[in-house]
């Protein structure tokens, strides 16, 4: 592909020059053309006019052949054109070379100037072995055309200098076009180039070596994709980490549960099962333990669904004060066993959202979950509503570690944990984020480091009818 777009950036420039060169060549030509023929022209045509004139004038009443040998006597002696006076039929009566003969001449510029005036010819074409100049006027008697003065010349000097000229031309021209095709390969070097070094990045990069970086060798178009690609690297590096992290958390988010479990199903194999308060002891972390397990699984689930954008929800009206109740008394007893105090502010009035309750459930179980999570002993949890015009907004608010500046706009995209060793897969918020949005609305994070946090869930409020 490089060598098509080299070849047609020189074969582009080659036949604009060339096209230029052979236009320019051509006005040029035509111009030296008509410059020195036209010159010669009006030089003989000139000369011809002041000698009929002058002839005319002072040799009134004189006959044709006298007329003639008194032009012959006083033709100047560097005279160096041809001279021929011609009777009214185009005889030859006398030339500058002081021959008479009876030799006709019928060319259109003594036709011309027998009928209307001055005639002037010039033949393209050899005639008699070279190309002739040609400029007749007549001679008058009482205003009557008695006979014809001719000058004539040979036009081949003239097409010599213009061959000549016109090959030094075509010389200077074909050294154009050959210093436009060696710039031509200079500049498309300098396009290409870029080009090149930029495919070799984008190979290296498909190899899975990200670490290449373009060069940005020109401020242009190329130069802007060399950043791009520079970027998009930068951008791809990021998310491998994150990916990498991601799957080093639930490694380990896996692993704790499986040896907790193990630990406990070995103890109770070997131990002595009528220790009825040990027995129970291990049982409960082992559900404990699968409860984690299960919640992460789903999480990895949910979200490679939410990859595949095969996330769906089953819309129906719904009151979502009953499922914030139920939440309540589930997280109620979650609360007293570690010592947190759970709030709720929760309106009479209906709270009617068109909704999937098991999504739903989903999210603020997340919410719920992650605000205990990072919430200490003795903290608090709360959880309002209210309906504010065209929306059903729920917010959960606790008092823990709260979250740093630097993770809080990155909170929500798929893979970020942040900087919490909690343990958590960092795909929930993600997900809740996707569902909610799903339903129409939108969560809001509000957070200040080790205040608390806030989450706000914002859901369109259902009309009834």
């Amino acid at each position: 592909m490089l060598r098509g777009i080299r070849a047609r950036l020189i074969t582009y420039i080659t036949l604009v020059l060339l096209l230029i060169v052979l236009l320019l060549e051509g006005v040029f030509i035509v111009a030296v053309h008509y410059y020195y023929l036209g010159s010669a022209m009006e030089t003989l045509s000139s000369r011809a006019t002041t000698s009929a004139t002058f002839f005319n004038k002072y040799l009134e009443g004189y006959s044709i052949n006298e007329r003639a040998r008194y032009i012959l006597e006083n033709l100047s002696t560097e005279e160096s054109s041809k001279v021929e006076v011609l009777n009214t039929e185009g005889n030859v009566i006398i030339n500058s070379f002081g021959f008479s003969s009876s030799e006709r001449i019928d060319t259109p510029d003594v036709r011309t100037a027998l009928s209307s005036g001055k005639g002037i010819y010039q033949s393209l074409t050899p005639v008699g072995g070279e190309r002739i100049m040609a400029v007749s006027v007549p001679i008058k008697e009482a205003g009557a055309n008695i006979g014809v003065l001719r000058y004539s010349v040979s036009a081949e000097p003239l097409y010599d200098v213009i061959v000549t000229i016109v090959l030094n031309a075509v010389w200077v021209g074909l050294l154009v076009i050959l210093f436009g095709f060696v710039l031509s390969l200079i500049i498309a070097k300098r396009i290409v180039g870029p080009i090149q070094q930029l495919t070799s990045v984008a190979k290296e990069m498909a190899t899975g070596n990200f670490s290449a970086k373009a060069e940005k060798q020109h401020n242009d178009e190329i130069g802007t994709l060399a950043v791009t690609l520079n970027y998009m690297s930068e951008e791809i590096l990021k998310s491998e980490k994150i990916k990498y992290d991601f799957i080093s958390s639930v490694t380990h988010e896996l692993r704790t549960p499986l040896t907790s479990i193990k630990g406990w199903g070995e103890t109770l194999l070997m131990g002595d099962l009528s220790d009825k308060k040990e027995t129970l002891q291990g049982l409960e972390v082992m559900t404990g333990e699968t409860d984690r397990l299960i919640g992460l699984v789903e999480d990895l689930l949910d979200f490679s669904k939410f990859q595949a954008g095969e996330i769906t929800v089953d819309l129906q009206p719904y009151d979502l004060r009953g499922l914030l109740e139920d939440l309540l008394l589930q997280f109620r007893y979650r609360g007293q066993t570690k010592q947190i105090r759970l709030y709720a502010d929760i309106p009479d009035q209906p709270l009617p959202v068109n909704g999937d309750m098991g999504r739903l459930k989903q999210v603020f179980v997340n919410l719920l979950d992650n605000a205990f999570k990072f919430t200490p002993a003795e903290g608090a949890v709360s959880i309002t509503a209210a309906v504010q015009e065209e929306l059903i907004i729920v917010t959960v608010t606790d008092t823990g570690e709260g979250i740093e500046a630097a993770d809080l706009e990155k909170l929500g995209t798929k893979f970020f944990k942040g900087r919490s060793r909690q343990s958590g897969s960092g795909l929930g918020l993600a997900i809740c984020k996707e569902i909610i949005g799903l339903h129409g609305g939108r969560i809001k994070i509000e957070s200040e480091f080790t205040v608390g946090t806030s989450v706000i869930v914002e859901l369109p409020r259902y009309i009834m009818e």
